[in-house]
């Protein structure tokens, strides 16, 4: 898992300052876990998303961002709650997942929405 900032963000998820229309920019599938440090279900979501980290290690990217210090990245995505997750598959829409999910909805997910087994 790696944390992101606003520019790793731009260059491994999407450069929203070179255009509005998404387009991923990485090569295959990932989350990215909106969190804080003081958040309860975010503790709590964070050894789910390792372990997914490891068990689909090579297939599917999991990246990390700090709401309190990455506020703009986190603003401009209207992230409201946290935890919240953006699931991204290699080709098409990005979708938002909100709450810590318990390992095998998320793995439903990994599955369903971005294609990964």
């Amino acid at each position: 898992m790696e944390n992101l900032t606003l520019e790793s963000f731009k260059t491994k998820v999407f450069d929203f300052e070179a255009g509005k229309d998404w387009k991923f920019a990485g090569t295959k599938p990932c989350i990215v876990d909106f969190y804080a440090d003081w958040c309860g279900p975010c503790k709590m979501l964070a050894p789910v998303l390792a372990g997914l980290s490891e068990k689909y290690a090579g297939r599917l990217d999991v990246y990390k961002v700090d709401t309190e210090a990455e506020q703009q990245l986190a603003a401009m995505f209207g992230i409201q709650s946290i935890p919240t997750l953006l699931l991204i598959p290699a080709a098409g829409q990005p979708q938002v997942v909100r709450g810590a999910l318990p390992a095998d909805v998320l793995e439903k997910a990994v599955a369903d929405v971005l294609g990964v087994k």
